[in-house]
């Protein structure tokens, strides 16, 4: 009798019908990814992004990216003797994924390249390293936005940027010119202002020094303080300009960078943003006076990119987490992903993340010519990242919440990682420009620029004739434009992501894939919610492509 109770006891603990650890796992087993890598260019690069794509699924650089949002930075204001330090104190798990990702040329590496396709081969790193930890993509991507900023001013540039785009990490506050790498960081908006950056009252005032200003004011939002240098917007003499403000100054003094607070965040943990005050800060003027939006606008649009970038990052994240759940757990007598309902949303997940990668890759194709001089691509890139950005970074969080959801109560606990990739979804849609900036910015491009319109209604034609509903969708897109309505501006750039989304599948996915799209995105014939694909489409296929090892 007793024997027999123990067995009963032991049995209450026995775990059945659980998924087992989906680590480790190779992040650049996405077969939408590496089409898209090769066909932007960087072929060349394919078995790095491969290699790389099996440390982030590691069960070491997984929990690097568990343990950097555990234990979040710590601010130090001062020092054990009362020296004012203004230091940022992080746990060596993100030291080991800065490492990394500065090593693989995740930063500024790709602006010393001079192969083509050098910047999509970034962009493909960043799309499966970022299957560790989101919050320290935020340096890495500053770091490399800044250089063509920085570039304004050539005699600056020469200096820092073979630091800037060198692959050595050198982490701690030292005078930059003696350190092995540096990393960049940015401060524009104030809190009177947020985005609208022409309203900052912080102060630069000229120096008996050319070139040389000091700044006196408060940033609102300014990430990874732990930086050497930052591209700081603040008010001159001739108006709003761009400043390059180092932490440490050339005789190895501390700059003034009083770091008021850390931003107690959502999400992004792992990275720390802060609010920093300048009251006689040293700073080196980039660009011309009056024109630090301009200066600095390119910036703006790398990292851009890099918010869509992540964003699709996160959605193939959590695919491959809830198709890696729906695989080991069973329900009413069958496992969950042989149930048709539960394919249905994998396969309408999978439609998504794959349009995100597809539209991710060819952005970073765009800027890659860009910046080698075609003029055309450079139009493109312009309207393009920006309608990218509005649309790809919305969809981040219902598809998150879905994948979730596909967990059950598995996902809401914090061990199953799902919880993290939930509340960092929003960021991307916020930072660089919330929805209604970016909407209003593709206006502004298409009045201001007429050169973008062509740019992308020819990009659209490479299409024509292969899908009815996306042709239709390009003729409303027309009328759209014609109207060009400040109230409507969300639905225009909402209908061209999608069209230009649709027009990458016709042209590079297989017939299941663009056929699903066109029929649910462009067609209307799909429901409110993921996993409401018609009947007709061809989930099968879709899965095998989608979910690596098949369904």
């Amino acid at each position: 009798m007793v024997s027999t109770l123990a067995h009963e006891r032991s049995t209450t603990h026995d775990v059945t019908n659980q998924a087992p650890p989906l680590t480790p796992y190779d992040a650049s087993e996405d077969t939408a990814l590496l089409e898209g890598l090769r066909r932007e260019g960087a072929g060349w690069a394919e078995g790095d992004v491969r290699r790389l794509g099996l440390r982030a699924g590691s069960e070491e650089a997984q929990e690097w990216g568990d343990l950097a949002n555990r234990h979040e930075p710590e601010l130090r204001t001062h020092d054990r003797y009362g020296h004012r330090v203004d230091e940022v104190d992080f746990h060596p798990s993100w030291h080991e994924l800065m490492r990394v990702a500065v090593a693989e040329g995740l930063a500024g590496a790709p602006w010393a390249d001079d192969r083509p396709g050098a910047h999509v081969a970034r962009t493909a790193g960043g799309l499966v390293w970022g299957h560790t930890d989101a919050g320290h993509g935020c340096p890495t991507s500053m770091t490399y936005a800044a250089v063509p900023a920085l570039r304004r001013q050539p005699d600056l540039a020469k200096v820092y940027e073979p630091l800037l785009t060198g692959r050595e990490y050198d982490p701690g506050l030292r005078v930059p010119t003696d350190k092995r790498g540096l990393l960049a960081g940015m401060g524009m908006t104030e809190k009177q202002g947020g985005s609208d950056v022409r309203t900052n009252t912080t102060a630069a005032t000229p120096t008996a020094e050319p070139g040389v200003y000091t700044l006196r004011g408060h940033k609102w939002f300014t990430s990874a303080p732990m930086c050497d240098v930052f591209l700081v917007l603040a008010q001159a003499p001739d108006g709003l300009s761009c400043f390059l403000v180092p932490r440490v100054l050339p005789d190895g003094s501390r700059n003034t960078f009083r770091i008021q607070r850390l931003k107690d965040k959502l999400g992004n943990r792992s990275n720390a943003s802060s609010e920093p005050e300048f009251d006689g800060t040293v700073a080196w003027l980039v660009g011309p006076e009056g024109q630090g939006v301009k200066t600095i606008i390119e910036m703006v649009n790398c990292t851009r990119l890099d918010c869509v970038m992540m964003s699709a990052t996160l959605m193939r994240k959590t695919l491959v987490e809830a198709a890696h759940h729906a695989r080991h757990r069973s329900a009413f007598g069958a496992r969950l992903v042989d149930q048709q309902l539960m394919r249905n949303v994998l396969a309408d997940l999978a439609l998504e993340s794959e349009a995100a990668t597809t539209l991710t890759l060819r952005l970073a194709g765009a800027a890659d010519q860009a910046v080698r001089g075609d003029a055309g691509e450079r139009a493109l890139r312009r309207i393009a990242t920006a309608v990218g950005k509005y649309w790809v970074t919305k969809r981040g969080p219902a598809f998150t919440a879905e994948a979730l959801e596909c967990l059950g109560g598995n996902g809401y606990v914090e061990d199953s990682g799902m919880p993290r990739h939930y509340r960092e979804a929003p960021l991307l849609s916020i930072w660089e420009g919330s929805g209604n900036v970016n909407a209003l910015d593709v206006l502004r491009a298409l009045t201001r620029e007429p050169g973008t319109a062509d740019a992308l209604f020819g990009e659209l034609a490479l299409a024509r004739g292969a899908d009815a509903r996306l042709d239709a969708a390009v003729t409303r897109l027309h009328g759209l434009l014609a109207k060009g309505s400040q109230a409507g501006a969300r639905r225009l750039v909402e209908l061209m992501a999608l069209a230009l989304q649709g027009s990458l599948l016709v042209r590079y996915a297989p017939a299941a894939v663009s056929d699903a799209f066109c029929a649910t995105r462009l067609g209307g014939d799909w429901g409110h919610a993921f996993g409401t694909l018609p009947d007709g489409a061809d989930l099968d296929a879709i899965l095998d492509r989608a979910l690596p090892g098949g369904h």
